[in-house]
């Protein structure tokens, strides 16, 4: 299984980005997909998930709102939709995989399958 995040740069306050999540070696419907966040000297956060054959999404309070998690079964991608981005959300972003219930998605030792991660900086 591999997956490989990508999209990431350098965008102004209020701006937007889409980060991808390439997937391989995985069956997307017996698996959650996340995106987590970890900025300099805080813990690694879960922000989105998207979840089984439902399509269910699950997003922290922290970008719910602002933040799209969508998945494109054909592509075997999954993309997180940034919007309104605030200099807060400058952090590397990963995404992950992995067999998980929906009362654990937002915890990183849930999940098994890592991407490397790509960089976000908002500048103020």
């Amino acid at each position: 299984v591999q997956l490989q995040a990508y999209g990431g740069g350098l965008v102004q306050a209020g701006g937007s980005l889409r980060l991808s999540c390439a997937v391989s070696g995985l069956t997307f419907g017996n698996s959650a997909i996340a995106w987590f966040r970890q900025a300099p000297g805080k813990e690694r956060e879960g922000i989105a998930c998207i979840v089984s054959d439902n399509d269910d999404t699950v997003y922290s309070d922290s970008v719910k709102g602002r933040f799209t998690i969508s998945r494109d079964n054909a592509k075997i991608t999954v993309y997180l939709q940034m919007n309104s981005l605030k200099p807060e959300d400058t952090a590397v972003y990963y995404c992950a995989a992995g067999r998980v219930i929906l009362s654990m998605v937002r915890f990183p030792r849930a999940y098994v399958y890592w991407g490397q991660g790509t960089q976000v900086t908002v500048s103020s």
